[in-house]
């Protein structure tokens, strides 16, 4: 920033006080517009992002207050220097602007206000004489009646890493003519620390010679704090978004070595009359990157028979996806040895009940004897199957049966429905429907309203395509699964 001292180019006229005025109006409703901004920003302790919202809103505010101090000390013009007959010649030119038509706020800087943060000085080399404006006392905490600091005592209040700067930029002033621009921290009187910026210029007399040195100081305290605010929230958002990353990766990876491996439609027992043709499909949350804990599963049994089941578990990410696995890992066994639907759920229910990594489940199990052609199953809290048959649909009576770790001891009812060649059963979890349109119906409703078209199916597979184009594109605050079961 020149001097109004320059002995050696004529200094820059201000502008004029109407635009000064303008800027000044339009920094001010800027500042309240970000400052509502800023209002609104609820800040969650567990949400980063929304943090590095509300430090950005700080960090421009700042900047703002710090515009409006500049914008407020142009408009008053450049202060008056005490024994300069340049700062007295100017302030009598102030004094007759004052006079014209235009009627001004009262801005003279107060203690703590926002103009109290620029200061400005003149350290004379001729006389070692030193003036300071009454901002920059504020500034240093120092009482006017001590009077200003000479160049050789400011370091004295400087950290002591940031003496050798500070001394450096002043020889490169006073030696080499060069424009100081840089930031030091103070220990004010009162013990406070201040971060300053100083921008300044030699002062040249009429041989071209420094004579003085005029600076502008600038309490930068509060914009480097929310500066830091900001990178802080940021690399704290970086890290989270890293976490997210990594913890969806694993569990991607979990649910897909956890999941049928089959692709298309699979056919259990693999021969026979009586087979299913099955086929399944997962469906993730629109509104949630994280995965969840449905799982749908197939399984032939040693005696030939064969086991459906899908479940949802609470939670999302790795927690639920291990708990998902665990669960699903338990089910199969108990299956393989022979355990009925309704006493497996109860096993399943104590078993997550007594887990390290406490959660609530819903579950369907159903247990297919290819011989009779007989469904034997029960529930957990879960959406009952679907059964379509001869082009209309219906939700199975579902048997008693509360969800998974709600209660201990908790026991489960086994029902059973006799199936006919081309039945059709559809189990999903609970993500599907309750995403779906109400304009429309229900999402159960929409489901049984798919009867005709899976009456002309040519398979599971084709079923599967119909409802996920059906619900593919609904706003589903959960991830779901669906599974197509058709009796052979």
């Amino acid at each position: 920033m020149p001097s109004h001292l320059f002995a050696d180019r004529p200094a820059p006229q201000p502008p004029r006080r109407g635009t000064v005025d303008e800027l000044i109006s339009q920094t001010r409703r800027l500042r309240g517009d970000v400052d509502a901004v800023r209002r609104d920003a609820v800040v969650g302790e567990d949400d980063p992002h929304t943090r590095w919202q509300r430090a950005l809103c700080d960090l421009a505010v700042h900047h703002l207050d710090d515009l409006g101090a500049h914008l407020g000390q142009l408009k008053e013009g450049l202060p008056a220097l005490p024994d300069s007959p340049e700062g007295a010649e100017h302030l009598d030119d102030t004094q007759d602007q004052d006079q014209g038509s235009y009627e001004y706020e009262d801005v003279a800087p107060q203690a703590g206000s926002l103009l109290s943060r620029v200061g400005s000085a003149e350290w004379n080399l001729l006389t070692d004489e030193a003036s300071w404006s009454d901002e920059l006392f504020q500034i240093f905490g120092r009482q006017p009646e001590s009077g200003p600091m000479s160049l050789d005592e400011l370091p004295s209040m400087v950290f002591a890493e940031d003496q050798l700067l500070l001394t450096e930029l002043v020889t490169d002033c006073l030696i080499d003519g060069k424009p100081i621009d840089g930031e030091f921290r103070i220990v004010r009187t009162d013990g406070r620390v201040r971060t300053l910026h100083m921008m300044g210029e030699p002062v040249l007399d009429a041989e071209g010679c420094t004579a003085s040195m005029w600076a502008v100081l600038r309490d930068v305290s509060e914009l480097r704090r929310t500066q830091r605010a900001v990178r802080e929230s940021r690399d704290t958002l970086a890290r989270r978004q890293h976490i997210d990353r990594t913890e969806r990766r694993i569990a991607v990876e979990l649910q897909e070595s956890v999941l049928p491996p089959w692709r298309g439609s699979l056919s259990l027992p693999h021969d026979g009359p009586t087979a299913l043709d099955l086929a399944g499909h997962y469906l993730p949350s629109s509104s949630s990157a994280l995965i969840g804990g449905d799982w749908f599963d197939a399984l032939e049994l040693p005696d030939g028979g064969s086991l459906l089941s899908v479940g949802d578990l609470t939670g999302h990410g790795v927690t639920a996806t291990s708990t998902m696995a665990m669960l699903l890992g338990a089910l199969r066994g108990m299956a393989v040895a022979g355990i009925r639907p309704g006493e497996l759920m109860g096993h399943l229910n104590q078993l997550l009940d007594s887990s390290a990594q406490p959660a609530l489940g819903s579950a369907v199990c159903c247990r297919y004897d290819t011989a009779t052609r007989t469904l034997a199953w029960a529930q957990a809290g879960h959406p009952a199957p679907l059964l379509f048959r001869d082009g209309t649909g219906c939700a199975l009576t579902p048997p008693e049966g509360v969800l998974l770790g709600a209660t201990p001891g908790a026991v489960y009812e086994q029902a059973e429905v006799r199936l006919l060649p081309g039945d059709l059963l559809v189990l999903h979890t609970d993500g599907l429907t309750r995403g779906a349109d109400v304009r429309d119906g229900s999402g159960v409703d929409r489901l049984l309203a798919l009867a005709p078209r899976f009456a002309v199916s040519r398979g599971s597979q084709e079923c599967v395509r119909t409802i996920v184009e059906e619900f593919g594109e609904s706003e589903r605050e959960d991830d779901a699964c669906v599974m197509v079961a058709r009796i052979g």
